[in-house]
């Protein structure tokens, strides 16, 4: 048996290849759009790639099965109550999909949506399983959240129940060594508290796994329901473009460099333009309306927050980045990317451009307790729900920056705006969206609440350490 984990840290996206070496037949699962690690290593091991499955209709990412049956005539496999452009092959509980000697047995495990399934994986079909295919229904850490992408009939507390049942009527009832491999890691907004582990066991879950403990089905739902991640509005066009027949990727499309009058004429026209270059380097100086989405952190998923998906899009990049930012895009659907201009480090940008750069306004963590006593400022902590209970700046309005294009009209506007986050890479991007959107006077604050704990922590210990000498 070959199985291969393929992931992606943009998205925390687990994908996997399942091959038999004695048929040379396999299948992808929950698939990339960009297919051509799948293809060369199936080239490499001798298989041929006859099948796709999908564990569940994703919502935050475009899946690739449309490129891989285009590619190799592969069939597309999901759970029975899926509904689609496409002919798909619809999976039942209990059904095995055999590559010849490694068996594979459906698991219908609803909950993060009605169609949800796993892959039960043996070596042989009388062999003991191996691993199981978790999709986004049992993560490390963690189950899927039932509130993503309602599908059907029923509510997210409907689906909540079902996952429960998924829980501890299925995932649970396999051998403690059974190796489980989800779809997502750490940083996914399909879950709250997912690991940075790749892959664990049904045991591990059972003994560390939060969400899975003893629980009534009560104390389950209202735990899997509250916290979660504020919902990027992409995620519902994903949905849509994963159960239709769109446009395929072009595995070999190149980005092309614009120049300055052709990004000048871009931002005059109203696309929006991303720019992927680190929070400090982007304070430093940037092009007025760019929106700065740093390479270095969540880009896909947060350029899908700022961006519509199908809406035109220029990139501002570091040399080097400027096609696998495309790329990144491309895999939430985002393919209206019209082209590039690239920044050195240094931060000089072409001189046909400077009347158009901006430096961005920051706050210093040792200015805000004095901004607040005065009430100059307006705070908005832009986390998600669930960062929230770990403590807030009193006085601050929550806003995650999922939902923050939904609530510009409603942002007081007659003080400065200061946004904040955990760190200091997600204000950078909120503060630039709102400036790009119209609203001038916003700052984001340096280092986020977590320098500010840092900083009133150190003068805590510093009055402390005043009173004992005193």
């Amino acid at each position: 048996m070959i199985l291969e984990q393929y992931y992606i840290e943009c998205l925390s996206h687990a994908s996997y290849l399942i091959g038999d070496e004695t048929t040379g037949r396999a299948i992808v699962v929950d698939p990339r759009r960009d297919i051509t690690e799948y293809l060369d290593d199936a080239a490499k091991y001798g298989l041929t790639i006859e099948g796709v499955i999908n564990t569940h209709l994703h919502a935050d990412f475009v899946s690739g099965h449309l490129e891989l049956v285009d590619a190799v005539g592969a069939w597309v496999g999901f759970g029975e109550s899926a509904e689609t452009e496409y002919p798909i092959r619809r999976l039942r509980h209990g059904e095995h999909v055999s590559l010849g000697t490694v068996d594979i047995e459906i698991l219908s495990t609803p909950g993060h949506t009605w169609e949800s399934i796993s892959l039960l994986v043996r070596e042989s079909p009388l062999a003991a399983p191996s691993a199981v295919l978790t999709g986004d229904s049992m993560f490390i850490g963690d189950v899927g959240r039932p509130d993503l992408a309602n599908l059907g009939d029923g509510t997210n507390t409907d689906l909540a129940r079902a996952m429960y049942r998924t829980v501890h009527e299925t995932l649970l009832m396999l051998p403690d060594s059974v190796t489980v491999m989800p779809a997502h890691g750490a940083g996914s907004s399909c879950g709250k508290n997912l690991s940075s582990e790749l892959t664990s066991t049904i045991g591990e879950q059972r003994r560390t796994n939060p969400s899975v403990q003893p629980m009534t089905e009560d104390a389950f739902v209202a735990l899997v329901t509250d916290g979660q991640p504020a919902v990027p509005a992409y995620f519902s066009t994903d949905v849509a473009l994963n159960k239709s027949n769109r446009a395929l990727l072009d595995q070999g499309r190149h980005i092309p460099a614009l120049s300055p009058t052709e990004l000048r004429t871009g931002l005059a026209e109203g696309i929006r333009v991303l720019d992927a270059r680190t929070p400090d380097d982007f304070a430093a100086g940037h092009v007025r309306g760019s929106i700065n989405v740093g390479f270095d952190g969540r880009f896909a998923e947060t350029g899908g927050m700022v961006a519509d998906i199908g809406g035109r899009i220029a990139l501002i990049t570091y040399p080097g980045q400027q096609q696998d930012a495309a790329m990144r895009l491309a895999r939430i659907g985002s393919d209206n990317v019209i082209g590039y201009l690239t920044v050195d480090t240094d931060g000089t940008f072409p001189d046909t451009l400077t009347d158009l750069v901006r430096t961005a306004p920051r706050t210093e963590v040792v200015a805000l307790d004095s901004l607040l006593s005065a009430d100059a400022i307006t705070l908005i902590d832009i986390r998600n729900p669930g960062e929230r209970e770990d403590g807030v700046i009193a006085g601050a309005q929550p806003i995650p920056l999922a939902q923050l294009r939904s609530h510009l009209d409603d942002l007081p506007q007659d003080k400065p705006i200061v946004v904040y986050c955990a760190g200091g890479w997600r204000s950078s991007v909120a503060a630039s969206l709102l400036r790009a959107d119209g609203i001038e006077n916003v700052s984001d604050l340096v280092g986020g609440y977590n320098a500010w704990i840092e900083s009133s922590s150190t003068s805590v210990d510093s009055q402390q350490l005043s009173s004992v000498t005193e």
